[in-house]
């Protein structure tokens, strides 16, 4: 069955950085879309960012632009999110989830979307 398995989480200070892989097995991902979203505690699960099958359409959420990258290498089944300065609102479990609609048309922001997802990995930044 389909699995992602998150990575790279930990306590960093801020205006630090820190990179976040998702392991994707049991599925055929080179064709869908697979994003990334956060939680912190007491809030909503938010969209962070999203890259298309080929890796050449991306997408952010505003309150990370500029300072995240999303990226994915089909070939090794492996998203990932490059996370700088980075601030204490940025502090919550980063869920990684693929889409299973192939070849979506439209680029997905909510989690109702995507069907797979990650356990989740706890980012802390210290002020």
């Amino acid at each position: 069955q389909v699995q992602l398995v998150e990575s790279g989480g930990g306590l960093v200070q801020a205006g630090g950085s820190l990179r976040l892989s998702c392991a994707a097995s049991g599925g055929t991902f080179s064709r869908v879309y697979m994003g990334w979203f956060r939680q912190a505690p007491g809030k909503e699960r938010e969209f962070v960012a999203t890259i298309d099958w080929s890796g050449t359409t991306t997408y952010y959420a505003d309150s990370v632009k500029g300072r995240f990258t999303i990226s994915r290498d089909n070939a090794k089944n492996m998203e990932y999110l490059q996370m700088n300065s980075l601030i204490p609102e940025d502090t919550a479990v980063y869920y990684c989830a693929a889409d299973a609609q192939q070849y979506r048309p439209i680029v997905p922001r909510l989690s109702s979307q995507y069907a797979y997802w990650g356990q989740g990995t706890q980012v802390t930044v210290s002020s």
